[in-house]
């Protein structure tokens, strides 16, 4: 189809992203970086965004698939860091998701981006047979980022070139700076063509696949495939295609978010190097740190607690620099759609599907898949049942995958404080997917077998930080006959304390790296 004519052919040329923001402009990043090129044949591509919608911007995280993407694209790291307000995120402390909090009195463990350290041994198996009564952490013990973390230290020194660590890093952001990063990359390096139009209706051809889109100042836009980024609408896939959308809320409960945005009291404040999670009565509280502000929001069930007594509980936790501070109301749609591509359309972003943002699960997916989708991006329109049949098989292991890694943290607490917590435990609530390998792991320690899809999301390392985190019983009494490595074992957890040591005695405070970025900038690689 000719972006001009309309007329029909099975040669995809002109590929149209309906909606920017961080999904819309991600996916414009990867396919013009894998389909634009300088011959008479090549591809375009051209964004459509409404000037009127404002982006969702719920999530302000990302995990280290980040840096490789960025570097992918082109992207300096100095440029993202200081256009976006970047700070370094290096991991998730979550406080008070295990048991009832005392009065005065928080508990917690991180869920770190490092993986735990491998050796011929299994040290997971090794540190629930003699370390975990002694009170060392399961994240201490096979891990040196949780120092890093407590410590509140960076992840590199400002001679380390870009994209590289000594611990693994994603980065806390600002979600609308990103897009319009993301946006200046893909217009000015990459050759995507962008439209500022509202879109007033689609229009389809006989066979159903999509031809244009009628927009208000713009006439119409003709187009050979279409990416639906318009966020929960879905204005393509959802009500013009008519694909349905698959609703979680009987597994994960949190429907609405509640967020504002406080400055620091001081200018030379320290800003944590990971994001905060604290459990609440009926949900939980995100606190991010970016370079001249802190963004907050608590993520609660309106099943469970309306929405005023869920926002005082957000201005409780944050204090008095909430005092006269708007707050914003985010109305959360949990699930996915029954089919993520259909006929010459796919969705990408809100508009594929949304899990609540506790492990950063929103910007993981929706560049996961902008990245599957260009690098399997068929030739022609011949090529397209198969391979939308395999990508709607992939992305839905992958949301199924999250939703479940996502749960975890839910059935797992002990927390009984509250209907909230009570409930998101019943038999009925648990996808039998989870239960199954929650069952099998309360008698042997998880391993790379439990993993066997590539497109898991979240495999066996953030699942042991998690178990373990929570105190999770994994009964060795069976396979405590193995382990026969005790000494070696031992050996192997003094490296991982030495190695901690030297870290905490040279990386530099999170806030003193950033301003040193600010004023010189990373090396090159």
């Amino acid at each position: 189809m000719s972006a001009k004519s309309g007329s029909q052919s099975h040669v995809i040329k002109d590929i149209v992203i309906v909606g920017g923001g961080t999904a819309g402009w991600l996916a414009a990043n990867h396919l013009a970086k894998n389909l634009i090129n300088d011959s008479a044949e090549s591809i375009t591509v051209t964004l459509v965004e409404s000037p009127n919608i404002p982006t969702v911007g719920v999530g302000e995280g990302t995990v280290p698939m980040m840096r490789q993407s960025l570097q992918h694209l082109g992207i300096s790291e100095t440029q993202f860091i200081t256009e976006c307000d970047a700070t370094f995120k290096q991991g998730i402390k979550f406080v008070d998701w295990v048991n009832n909090p005392l009065q005065g009195k928080s508990s917690y463990y991180h869920h770190v981006f490092d993986y735990p350290q491998t050796s011929e041994v299994d040290l997971t198996a090794y540190w629930l047979k003699n370390i975990k009564h002694n009170g060392t952490s399961y994240v201490n013990s096979l891990s040196i980022q949780g120092r890093v973390c407590d410590s509140g230290l960076a992840p590199k020194l400002i001679t380390t070139p870009e994209f590289q660590g000594a611990a693994a890093y994603g980065y806390h952001l600002d979600a609308t700076k990103f897009s319009a990063l993301l946006a200046k990359n893909a217009v000015d390096k990459l050759g995507v063509d962008h439209i500022q139009a509202e879109v007033k209706g689609v229009i389809q051809h006989d066979n159903g696949e999509i031809k244009s889109l009628v927009t208000k100042d713009n006439g119409e836009i003709f187009g050979d495939f279409f990416i639906d980024c318009t966020g929960f609408k879905s204005l393509l896939l959802g009500e013009k295609l008519n694909i349905a959308f698959e609703d979680k809320s009987d597994t994960l409960f949190v429907d609405h978010a509640v967020a504002i945005q406080v400055p620091y009291e001081t200018p030379n404040e320290p800003i944590a190097c990971h994001t905060i999670s604290t459990a609440l009565q009926h949900g939980w509280v995100w606190d991010i740190g970016l370079k001249e502000r802190r963004g907050i929001g608590h993520v609660y069930s309106s099943a469970h607690v309306s929405h005023e007594q869920a926002e005082q509980a957000l201005r409780n936790y944050i204090g008095p620099m909430a005092d006269n501070v708007n707050s914003r109301l985010i109305p959360m749609k949990i699930g996915y759609r029954q089919k993520f591509w259909h006929k010459n359309c796919v969705a990408l972003g809100l508009a594929q599907g949304f899990v609540e943002p506790l492990e950063a699960t929103g910007l993981l997916v929706f560049d996961a898949t902008a990245k599957m989708l260009a690098e399997q991006f068929p030739a022609s329109k011949l090529d397209m049942p198969l391979i939308a049949e395999q990508f709607n098989k992939r992305v839905k292991t992958s949301w199924d995958n999250v939703i479940d890694f996502v749960k975890a943290h839910y059935c797992l607490s002990k927390r009984d404080d509250s209907d909230f917590w009570l409930d998101n435990r019943t038999e009925e609530s648990i996808p039998d997917s989870l239960k199954e390998r929650l069952a099998r792991w309360q008698h042997q320690p998880p391993t790379a077998y439990d993993f066997a899809s590539k497109f898991d999301i979240f495999n066996l390392e953030n699942y042991q930080y998690i178990l373990y985190g929570m105190d999770f019983n994994t009964d060795l009494r069976c396979f405590e006959a193995r382990l026969k490595k005790d000494e070696q074992a031992q050996q192997e957890f003094e490296k991982i304390q030495k190695h901690g040591d030297m870290a905490l005695s040279k990386l530099p405070q999170h806030r003193e790296l950033l301003n040193k970025i600010y004023k010189h900038g990373l090396q090159k690689l």
